[in-house]
């Protein structure tokens, strides 16, 4: 069975959000990834991005980002973000924490995912070495401790390699909570800017949305990986890139070189 691709917001940044889902859908995908900025988004906006899913009959995988900032309580900003997601029918959510204080990340976590479930959707704690949930462990902590059977953790190929981990630690979660994952390709070690041997957070933040490129471009353990996850898990395209940016301007030809790219690596992996 093949695995449903979807177009990552991220792949697009300087587009309006409803230009991102018609961009899947004339690109050749069956689902596409959201980008809600809740500072900007009306209602107007919402209806744009529903009458684009609508017209190209696609899945809405995945909305992002909400931000776990100070505090017990999830933010007034966070609760909007999942009322749209609920009512674009998404069905993800991706939660970071920029919170050093584990316990309210767990406070706020277990309240998102019941947020999230009374909205229709799984509420997916993402692992980020630019975040305060830097590796695959401590979100394995959080969720496993906060037991709440509607979270799970986002896998990121990239993320994934920076914090350390293997597909075999992926491979030994438990299978619900991995719904869905993000693919994409890049260097096997990422080299620090300033030749020091360290990576600085500059480093990851340049890594993660300029450094990528697609399955099979680059030198992460992808055939592994694949392996690890459920059979079949739909794949969000999480394709930020400097040179696919600068390569092709137009949404429609950036989106479908980065699925066509994609799925030579993973017909190449299947028949391996």
């Amino acid at each position: 069975m093949p695995h449903l691709l979807s177009l990552a917001a991220g792949v697009l940044p300087e587009f309006p959000p409803d230009v991102i889902v018609s961009a899947a859908a004339q690109a050749g995908y069956r689902a596409s990834g959201i980008w809600c900025d809740t500072g900007t988004w009306t209602d107007a906006t919402t209806r744009a991005v529903a009458a684009q899913l609508r017209e190209g009959a696609l899945l809405p995988l995945d909305i992002e980002v909400i931000w776990i900032r100070a505090g017990r309580e999830a933010s007034d900003a966070a609760r909007r973000l999942i009322g749209i997601g609920g009512e674009l029918g998404a069905r993800n959510v991706l939660i970071v924490s920029a919170n050093p204080d584990m316990l309210e990340t767990q406070l706020q976590f277990a309240q998102l995912c019941e947020l999230a479930q009374a909205a229709g959707m799984r509420a997916m704690l993402e692992l980020l070495m630019i975040a305060e949930v830097r590796t695959l462990a401590q979100a394995r902590a959080i969720v496993e401790t906060v037991a709440h059977p509607n979270g799970g953790i986002l896998v990121d190929a990239l993320h994934l390699q920076r914090c350390g981990a293997t597909p075999a630690d992926v491979f030994a979660l438990p299978r619900a909570w991995l719904p869905y994952a993000q693919l994409c390709d890049g260097p096997a070690v990422l080299a620090p800017a300033a030749g020091t041997g360290v990576p600085t957070t500059n480093d990851y933040l340049v890594d993660a949305i300029d450094g990528r490129s697609s399955a099979g471009e680059g030198g992460l353990p992808l055939g592994a990986l694949l392996r690890a996850l459920p059979a079949a898990v739909p794949l969000s395209l999480e394709v930020r890139s400097r040179h696919y940016r600068e390569t092709y301007p137009d949404p429609v030809a950036r989106a479908r070189a980065v699925r066509e790219a994609t799925e030579r690596f993973l017909a190449m992996a299947e028949s391996h």
